[in-house]
């Protein structure tokens, strides 16, 4: 047995408040923010200021949920890295703060944020 918080979802979450008060997502500058669970990936461009959620995407979706098939799961993270960023600078968006969640930056993470640069997200 684990003593209470001493769990790794528990040491995920006390990363992520490490990095969330630091990182602030504002209208100019939102916050790419990043949750990978062991099946799936999720990323949102939060203004935290407003409170709002500017665009999201993720590999449960049917823009995604087809071409995933067969394909590794870092393959899947850069295809919604992709689209996240499109749908952002649709909105406008040109300019974000990553937010890690409390994840090592390597792997699904790490593809993600890659593709969003090369799809046109500075930071």
């Amino acid at each position: 047995m684990t003593a209470k918080g001493k769990t790794a979802v528990a040491a995920r979450h006390r990363r992520h408040q490490r990095v969330r008060s630091k990182v602030k997502g504002t209208a100019s500058r939102p916050r790419l923010c990043v949750f990978r669970s062991l099946s799936h990936i999720y990323a949102q461009v939060i203004d935290d200021v407003a409170g709002r959620t500017l665009a999201a995407a993720s590999d449960i979706e049917k823009a995604l949920a087809a071409s995933r098939d067969g394909k590794k799961k870092t393959d899947v993270a850069v295809a919604v890295g992709e689209l996240v960023a499109q749908r952002a600078r649709e909105r406008g968006v040109e300019q974000v703060v990553f937010d890690r969640g409390g994840y090592r930056f390597h792997g699904r993470v790490k593809a993600l944020a890659e593709a969003a640069r090369k799809a046109g997200l500075r930071f």
